[in-house]
Parts: structure tokens; sequence; C-alpha cells
């Protein structure tokens, strides 16, 4: 009996949520306890707000100042952890009255043995592989000792059986008196003992995934805001340079504009903050709550316990139901920081320095000079530019030179076939197809070769590639089977660019952009006296036109209808560096940048 009431005063020091003898135990308004530290954990798990939820009963309390430190100590609790501490464990085997201090504790036994019985313990054979622990060491909290679980009502009746409606373990004399009824569902200890750990791995399993979802998106933030720093730097360096070149009277003035930048790159460093802050307290709400719910060594005996890990276990499911981050916010933030750019005056009113403006276009050298023939966007949303000296070089949407390709092929034209093999013109208009891999096909097409003059490519819908003759005033049609033409189109002028447009074909002659249908009459015409024109067709399924004053080096982009209708200005008078030979191309990439290039740059307007 005595024992029984040692296994009950001891189940009482335990904290519901750690399941260990408490340490510094803390009263709740509700007059529940619990250890600080769990407190701690559970008021850090619920974004530090300073009403703290009662794991058992869910009542909230009121923590001053977010300090746990300040609930009122449970002294009564605490006074009596240190009684037991500190008593003397006497040897449960001795059966006369005087029994002596025990010195062990039997695991498998459930006993405590002075030096007599400890000895005589240990030279049975049945008893050599039981776990013996010393007193010291149990004292000293380096080890704990194994409770068997036993009935509060009938004290010698081990608990063997769970209900789970009641949530709460019984013995098998318990769960004939009260819980039969209807309703109760009873299995054994053991059965739910092995679920509850499983379920303990599964949710671990999960937080770790999450966690590992969510520090992959902290990453890519610290990525952006890298990639914004360092247009903040580049900002400031041109600021400066600008500014050297300057008179002393510019410090003022020079000092706005960097402050400029900081609060435009601040603000979007504040939102890429912000993000992942509330990231990073998601991953620590996670990690938090998964170790409160995870790192056990003890199954939950009683109701308060059960209740606890219910609460934590509830409190993990409803953390593990946020949706996964979505990349596309800090993109776009980034985006915004990475439009900032340094203008610089050029003029009569240089002492103004310049200012503060959102880039019109971002500026890329070509890797191979003067060289630009054909431009193209692929299948993956990127752009090929093809070059007469050898290549087809690819860019990313925001700049970036991703490989070269075909670096052997002088290239006139670039195509795409809606398998995604390439359809490549070379600078004999021969015209050759290739895997997606790059690989040749044997296939062959009868060209008109160097006696049709300059020659330019476009593909359809329907597969079907066209070749257009700036000397021969023709347009011939092919099918990627390759051999003959199918069909020719006459022209009255010879065409030097052709696009493909819906049922339809976009010509490019000087001046002058037709749109024109596949038997080659004209349904609709656009000319620009003293302005080069170039067209690509939009993502929106419009017409974009580009006009160039090549002698000032001054491009417009403007979008149209399928009638040649004006619909709105997009890009007006963007000053760029005027190449050596008028040849230019435009396009618009899957993701909406519209590209405009040189014979040596490729311009990228956002």
């Amino acid at each position: 009996m005595a024992e029984a009431l040692k296994n009950v005063i001891a189940q009482s020091l335990e904290c519901p949520v750690c399941l260990n003898t408490f340490t510094d135990p803390k009263i709740l308004s509700c007059s529940h306890t619990y250890c600080k530290t769990c407190l701690d954990n559970l008021l850090e798990c619920h974004g530090n707000d300073q009403m703290l939820r009662c794991p058992v009963c869910r009542a909230e309390t009121q923590v001053p100042n977010q300090d746990v430190g300040k609930l009122p100590a449970n002294l009564a609790l605490k006074s009596l952890i240190e009684d037991v501490t500190n008593q003397y464990q006497f040897c449960t085997s001795c059966k006369s009255e005087d029994q002596p201090q025990a010195v062990v504790y039997c695991q498998d036994c459930g006993m405590y043995l002075c030096i007599i019985c400890h000895n005589k313990h240990s030279q049975w054979p049945n008893f050599i592989s039981h776990e013996v622990l010393a007193i010291s060491e149990i004292l000293s909290g380096k080890v704990s000792v194994r409770r068997y679980r036993k009935c509060r009502k009938h004290p010698k009746e081990d608990e063997e059986c769970f209900c789970s409606d009641c949530r709460r373990f019984a013995c098998f004399r318990c769960v004939v008196m009260e819980h039969t009824k209807e309703g109760h569902d009873v299995i054994e200890a053991v059965v739910y003992e092995n679920s509850h750990m499983k379920s303990i791995e599964d949710l671990k399993s999960k937080a770790d995934k999450k966690r590992s979802c969510f520090q992959k998106y902290v990453d890519f933030i610290d990525e952006q805001k890298e990639r914004v720093s360092n247009v903040q730097k580049q900002c400031t360096d041109d600021i400066n340079k600008a500014y050297e070149e300057s008179v002393r009277q510019l410090t003022e003035k020079k000092e706005i504009l960097i402050c400029e930048v900081k609060g435009r790159i601040e603000g979007v460093q504040n939102e890429l903050d912000e993000m992942k802050k509330s990231t990073q307290e998601h991953i620590t709400h996670l990690t938090t709550i998964a170790d409160v719910v995870t790192n056990r060594t003890k199954v939950p005996l009683d109701m308060a316990a059960l209740a606890a890990h219910d609460t934590l276990c509830q409190d993990l499911q409803e953390a593990l139901k946020r949706e996964d981050p979505d990349y596309k916010q800090p993109r776009q933030s980034s985006k915004k920081g990475r439009s900032v750019s340094f203008k610089k005056n050029v003029g009569m009113d240089e002492l103004c320095l310049g200012e503060i403006v959102n880039t019109v276009a971002e500026n890329i050298a070509l890797p191979t000079k003067d060289s630009m023939n054909a431009m193209v966007s692929t299948p993956d949303g990127r752009m090929a530019v093809g070059c007469s000296k050898g290549g087809v070089e690819i860019f990313s949407a925001d700049g970036q030179l991703k490989q070269t390709v075909f670096k052997d092929v002088k290239i006139c034209g670039v195509g795409f076939l809606s398998n995604d093999r390439y359809v490549i013109l070379d600078g004999s208009n021969n015209i050759s197809l290739y895997t997606f891999e790059y690989t040749k096909l044997n296939v062959m097409f009868e060209t008109l070769n160097d006696d049709g003059g300059w020659a330019s490519l476009t593909v359809d819908g329907d597969d079907k590639i066209y070749v257009s003759y700036m000397k021969a005033k023709k347009i011939q049609v092919f099918s990627p089977a390759g051999g003959k033409v199918i069909r020719e189109i006459p022209y009255d002028v010879g065409i030097m660019q052709i696009t493909s447009y819906n049922n339809h074909l976009i010509t490019r002659s000087w001046f002058t952009i037709q749109l024109v249908d596949k038997q080659g009459i004209v349904n609709f015409k656009l000319t620009e006296l003293g302005c080069f024109t170039y067209a690509a067709v939009s993502q929106e399924n419009t017409i974009l036109i580009a006009k160039l004053k090549h002698d000032v080096g001054l491009v417009s982009i403007d979008e149209y209808t399928n009638e040649l209708k004006h619909v709105q200005n997009l890009v007006t008078d963007y000053k760029i560096e005027k190449p050596k030979r008028e040849w230019y191309y435009l396009q618009q990439y899957r993701s909406g940048e519209i590209a405009f290039c040189t014979r040596d740059r490729l311009y990228i307007f956002h």
C-alpha cells in the first residue's frame, strides 16, 4: 500500500507537458501547474502573446510583460518535491520492520534494494540481465526510474487497458465497472502506446519536412535581398562617380540622391524582411511545438497529461496546415527594387547630377559583337538570339546568358516546331532541323539558297515553315517533313523580316509593316516615314511595333490591334547605343518583358 501511495505521489509531481518532475513550478489562473520552461515554450508557440492558454482546460492566463517568471510559484508543490527528493528510500525487499536504506533500484523488478538484497539479487542467474540503477544517480537526475502503471482505485492491479473515449488508462476491474457502457472504446494499453508513439514519429517527420520547406523560402528571400542590395550598391557607385566629376557645390544634391535610392531600396528590403520575419516565426513556431510534442521519453498517463498532449498535437496539426510559401511575392518585391537606377544628367544642367528613376530597360551586351541576325522566344520562355558569326545565345527574362548552342552554324533565322525542335536557317539559306537536345536530324529542304538573296524565317501554329526572300520577292512554305516547297507566295517588295500571326503573316520592309494572309493578299498596312519599323506578336495576341530613329538612336514601342489600329504607347524615345549597322529585332518574353535587340546589345523592357 505504501509503494502504491508513492507511485501516486510521484505521478502527481510530474508536469503534464514534459512528463518529468516539476522544475520551478508556476500556477496559472485556472490553478493548473506547469514547469516554467514548459510555459516559456508554450508562450513562444503562440507568438509571444501576453495571453497563455492552459493545455489541460484551455483557460487563458494573462502573462505580465510576456515574462512567465512573474507568474505565482507553486510553493507547496515545490516544497513537496524537495522533501520527496531529499528523503531516504528504504529497501522494499526486506521483510523486517527496521528496513535498511536502499542503494539501488531494479527497473525490471520495480524494487528498491539494500546492499545485502542487491548482492543476492545480482547472484540469481535470472536477474543478471536486469537493469539496476544507483540511488545516487537517480537523485542527481542523471537517470530516471521507469514506474509501473498501477490503478489508483485498485493499487494491486496494473492499468493494462486504455479507454479512447475517456482518454484514460484503467485496470481490468475498472473497465468492467466503468467502461462497458455503449460508446466506450477500450483497447490494450500497449496498443495505444504503440499507436501514440507512431503518431509522434509521423508528426515529427511532417514537421521536419515543413520546416525544411520554409527554410528554403527564407534562403530564397536572402538571395532576393542580396540581388536588391547589389542594385543599391551599383546605384550608389554611379552617383558617386557623377559627383566626383562635378563640383563641390553638388554635395547636398548627392546626399539627397543617395537617400532617395536608400529609401526606395529600404522599402523593398523592409517588405522582404517582413516576409522573412513572418516565415522565421512560423519555423520557430513549428520547431518549438514539434519539440514539445515529439521530444518525449514517456507516454502521458493521467487525464491532465493526456489533455495537454492532445492540445499540443492539435496545435501542431494546425501549424502544419499552413500552405507552403509562395515565391511570387518576394520575387515581385525584388523586381521592384532592381528596377531602381540612377540617370545622369547630360546637357546644360549637369550641376543637378541626375535623378533616381525606375529602369526602363536592362541593357545587355551581346557576347558576339556586331552579329545578331535573328531573335525568337523559346518554348520554355527564354529568348534565343541568332548570330551570323555562329551560334544561338539564349537569355533569361532578367538578362542572364544561360547557354550558347550551334556555335559552328552561321545563323540567319531561328524558329521552333510544336514538339520543341529547332528550325535553323543558316547563312546560305539552308534549313536544318535539330532536336531540343541539339542533335541534327536527317531532313533536307529545297530552298532557293543564295539565289534568293537575304532570307528570313518563321514557323506558324501548324508547324509550317515560311522563308521570305529579299531579292526573289517571294515566300516559300515548307512542311517539317522537308523536301520541296508546298507552295510559293509572290510578294511585291523584298521582305526583310517575317513573323507568323494567327492565320496571317506580318512582314517588314524598311519603313512599312504589312499584315497579309497566307495567299499573299495585304489586309492591313502601316508606314512610318523616317522610322525603321519592326513587329512582334505580344502575349495578349496583339501586335507590338518598334519605331527606330536610327540616326539619333531612339526607339519607341507601341501596341496595335490585329487591324494595325493603335492601342497604347509602351516605350517613348528610349535612348540606345547606336550600332554600326541598321539591323534590329523585336520580341516579347512569355513573362511579359519586351526584348529589343541591336547588332550588339539586348534591351529588356519591363
